[in-house]
């Protein structure tokens, strides 16, 4: 029987058993014992001893790597090894060494090694593939594998469920920027990038682009900044398997800031989708003289200008009077007057809001007050039948009615003044953020709160939603 030795098998002669032995040590069980480093060495190179003829080895270590997946550095190259002629025996102590995945461990043997002339042997079940019984016992093994693989990621998962549900951190996945993970409390802790993050909520609301926001701040990316942004961790909140639970972490930022940005962020989102546009002003430009719509005409090297329709000729559609003569006007001048009407604006109408839903519910209560004397009059009618009453109550229906057609147009405008009051408050804080925004970002600012931008002979008038 020849002594077996470590070497390069790549450097020994064809004929040679040349043997891989694979160790696996997974973080969760390195400590245990015969599953160690030293011990599946000791035992695998003792096994190598009982070939007959030239034997020589050499090892495959993946140290921390889980066994649920074959894409750890020392698999990936006995693989390569294998298929190209490299070993002919693989050696593991234990099949779960090799795979905690039936799939896998039936993929290496029938797809890796027999087409390859690779025997693999494991030494703990005492079988190899070169036998037929050999290659039964591996299928039935790999099922027990998988199914305690199975098992403790019904533990996992179950026992991740419980913390959750008690406001701990999960763990299994990166920690959200702005926070640290204390092992010992089992919660996050904010440490010093919290202040990135409230910075990210105060320019966004500001009106910063999230583009701006992150050069500013020197995040890598965008989309870093708008991660950050919508990550519910921030004001307390655990997100797990779909479902949201309150944590026992601080909150970076309140959940007033949270849901501003969030409202912010869904207008802009919205008006980004449903009016893009090459140039900000598009679709709200009418003429001042004809009622035509304005379009922006290339007029050279020099930039864009505003034209009516009425004069033009390819669209007579859109003609409202051919004797238009409506000025032609430089576009930037008109985009510029628009964005200084913005920014000089105040939030001076905010408690229109407030007014609106004041005169709606007196409505209410007068409603209240008119349904409750038409049920008395029915009453009284069904007793006495009285004409009097009779025409009684046709005056209140139709006084109901038209209390109603109020009511319905009362709401609808309290409506729309609680969204002017909403775009006011944003654009309060405008003055000095209105260069940083991108092209976008302007656009779905002027598109949320212009209704309409009349040019007349070269003077603007702007008629906001509000």
């Amino acid at each position: 029987m020849a002594r077996s030795k470590m070497k390069k098998i790549r450097d020994v002669p064809a004929e040679a058993i040349r043997a891989a032995l694979y160790i696996r040590v997974s973080t969760d069980r390195q400590a245990e014992e015969g599953y160690s480093i030293e011990v599946q060495t000791e035992r695998l190179e003792a096994y190598t001893k009982t070939f007959d003829g030239d034997v020589q080895y050499e090892l495959y270590i993946d140290d921390g790597f889980s066994g649920a997946s074959l894409e750890r550095p020392a698999m990936q190259r006995l693989i390569a090894d294998a298929e190209n002629g490299v070993v002919t025996h693989v050696l593991v102590l234990k099949l779960d060494r090799l795979s905690r995945s039936q799939k896998d461990t039936l993929h290496l043997i029938e797809d890796v090694f027999l087409p390859h002339n690779v025997a693999f042997v494991s030494v703990q079940e005492s079988f190899n593939t070169a036998t037929a019984f050999g290659r039964a016992v591996v299928g039935i093994l790999s099922v027990f594998a998988q199914l305690e693989r199975e098992n403790i990621y019904e533990r996992t998962r179950s026992g991740m469920q419980k913390r959750v549900e008690a406001g701990y951190w999960p763990g299994g996945g990166g920690v959200p920027f702005g926070y640290d993970y204390d092992p010992e409390k089992g919660i996050l802790v904010p440490n010093a990038d919290a202040g990135t993050v409230r910075q990210i909520y105060e320019l966004y609301l500001q009106g910063y682009a999230l583009q701006t926001i992150a050069n500013l701040l020197g995040l890598k990316y965008e989309k870093l900044a708008a991660q950050i942004l919508l990550r519910k961790t921030n004001i307390g909140i655990i997100e797990y398997n779909g479902v949201e639970y309150k944590g026992l972490h601080e909150p970076i930022v309140s959940r007033e800031t949270y849901e501003k940005a969030m409202k912010l962020h869904a207008l802009r989102s919205a008006a980004r989708l449903t009016v893009p546009a090459r140039h900000l002003l598009t679709g709200l430009l009418w003429c001042g003289v004809c009622g035509a719509r304005l379009r922006y005409q290339k007029w050279g090297q020099a930039g864009y200008k505003l034209v009516c329709y009425s004069q033009q000729i390819s669209k007579p559609y859109l003609v409202r009077d051919p004797d238009c003569d409506n000025e032609t006007i430089w576009a930037e001048d008109v985009e510029a007057a628009v964005a200084h009407d913005l920014l000089a604006m105040t939030a001076d109408d905010v408690g229109a809001a407030d007014a609106a839903v004041s005169v709606t519910e007196t409505l209410q209560r007068k409603k209240a007050v008119l349904e409750a004397k038409l049920r008395r009059l029915y009453g009284l009618y069904g007793d006495a039948g009285d004409r009097v009453l009779l025409e009684s109550i046709g005056e209140t229906r139709s006084a109901l009615a038209a209390l109603e057609e109020k009511l319905a147009a009362e709401t609808t405008r309290g409506s729309l003044s609680r969204d002017a009051a909403a775009a006011r408050e944003q654009l309060r804080s405008l003055r000095g953020t209105w260069p940083y925004m991108d092209a976008g970002e302007k656009r779905a600012l002027v598109v949320s709160v212009i209704e309409k931008i009349t040019v007349t002979h070269g003077e603007v008038t702007i008629d906001y939603r509000f």
